[in-house]
């Protein structure tokens, strides 16, 4: 039995490790995490009440107040509307409707990458379906225009971790409900960062574009004033959509929940309207969406389990306590935070990191002076990179399964967007006004 809540911390921490790694679903990984954590505890209960009992009292209510949000009730609207869109020719007319506008930036079609994904992002809030739809439409059209593989390769997976950054954001929904921070000010506040992300990835094209000539081809297809006028034609429902959607949250006319509920009613209509809905699509969407929202469900009733064993056998105030008698100024601390992010990005997916990590790291950013809105958007940064991460980025498998190439190749394309993500972060980190400027601005 153990009672040091450090040395218990650690046993917690490498037991969750043995259990993730030997291939058991997560949400069951966290459970028996937990479980073990108060089996080997000390800790002292009274004799009418048994240890098993007081696990089964944990599980229960973790499990009630995990689920028990209105706010987690845009989840699986948010991922159906980017099914929609997705399983819709929808997706194919934004790709079509941006090309005429790329043709006269320096590295032309290659930012279709990254304005597609920025676009696509703002309706869908999933980065899976954001990389899926992007990469399914560009990377064979720019191969066949003799654009830069690698290039092609590495913007797409850079951009396509956009879809947890610009909003609206499954990851910020699950942040906002698990942090107890406004989700309707998350949104908002991830938008001049994923700008700011979008036009860095653009910047290095162009630079790349200009000191490498080889990687845009020279033969160009020239647009006509038509094609402007037929690709605003295009590209005007999607723009549409995403007005709804993210006006009625930031006019404060719905919640994100109902939003979500518009934007699907608005999928549906738009896809109605071009001619791409059917019954099989909108039940392979649905089917899609129940998976999806169970799963990240089931993950988030293991992450709230492990969060009050955690608050019961008193890590958390330990370990904050500990890191306070360091005396690590407020930048070593998110500094040590971002590596150990960086290195679960290795080993788990997003949504994993956020729910397994918030209950123990958020109070020793609170404690040390960080502004949780702030925190929020750093941490979707995180799970950006742990998108693309070897061996378990998700984005890389998604664009390995488009491309057919090798994942060695995909790496290697895909570092210098690693970096400037990182670049960003650290942006972000020492101008925090670029998150806080606009839930501050729009909301008094």
């Amino acid at each position: 039995m153990i009672s040091d809540p450090l040395i218990l911390s650690i046993a917690i921490i490498f037991i969750m490790f043995v259990f993730l790694l030997s291939s058991i679903w997560i949400g069951i990984s966290l459970i028996l995490t937990g479980f073990v954590g108060m089996l080997i505890f000390d800790s002292n209960l009274p004799d009418s009440i048994s240890i098993f009992d007081k696990i089964g009292d944990l599980l229960a209510s973790s499990m009630y107040d995990s689920l028990n949000s209105w706010s987690l009730a845009a989840l699986p609207m948010f991922i159906l509307m980017g099914e929609i869109l997705y399983k819709s020719s929808i997706s194919t007319k934004l790709l079509n409707g941006l090309m005429p506008w790329l043709n006269f930036v320096p590295g032309k079609l290659l930012h279709i990458n990254v304005a597609a994904c920025s676009l696509f992002a703002a309706v869908s809030g999933s980065s899976a379906a954001t990389t899926a739809t992007v990469g399914k439409i560009t990377l064979e059209e720019l191969k066949k225009r003799g654009y830069s593989k690698a290039l092609a390769l590495g913007s797409l997976a850079g951009s396509g971790t956009l879809g947890f950054l610009i909003p609206p954001s499954l990851i910020m929904i699950i942040y906002g409900v698990l942090s107890d921070v406004s989700i309707g000010k998350l949104f908002m506040a991830g938008i001049i960062p994923g700008i700011l992300l979008a036009t860095l990835y653009s910047i290095y094209i162009i630079v790349v574009s200009k000191i490498n000539k080889e990687v845009v081809p020279n033969d160009e297809k020239k647009y006509k004033f038509k094609d402007y006028i037929n690709s605003i034609k295009e590209l005007f429902p999607i723009l549409a959509l995403i007005v709804i959607v993210l006006g009625s949250i930031y006019g404060g006319i719905a919640t994100p929940t109902e939003a979500a509920s518009l934007g699907v009613l608005g999928s549906i209509f738009l896809a109605v309207y071009f001619k791409s809905f059917s019954l099989e699509i909108f039940r392979i969407a649905l089917l899609n969406t129940i998976k999806t929202s169970t799963m990240i469900s089931f993950i988030i009733v293991g992450a709230g389990f492990l969060s009050q064993v955690i608050g019961f056998l008193g890590i958390a105030r330990a370990i904050s306590e500990y890191i306070g008698s360091l005396g690590l100024t407020p930048m070593m601390l998110i500094l040590i935070i971002g590596i150990m992010y960086i290195l679960l990005g290795m080993i788990l997916d997003g949504i994993s990191i956020v729910v397994m990590t918030l209950p123990i790291v958020l109070p020793i950013i609170v404690m040390a002076g960080f502004d949780p809105l702030w925190f929020g958007i750093f941490l979707v940064f995180m799970v950006e990179l742990s998108q693309i991460t070897p061996p378990v980025g998700f984005s890389l498998f998604v664009i390995q399964g488009i491309s057919g190439e090798k994942i060695e190749y995909i790496l290697k394309a895909t570092l210098p967007f690693f970096i400037l993500t990182i670049l960003a972060v650290i942006i972000i980190t020492y101008f925090p006004q670029i998150v806080q400027f606009l839930p501050n601005y729009m909301i008094k």
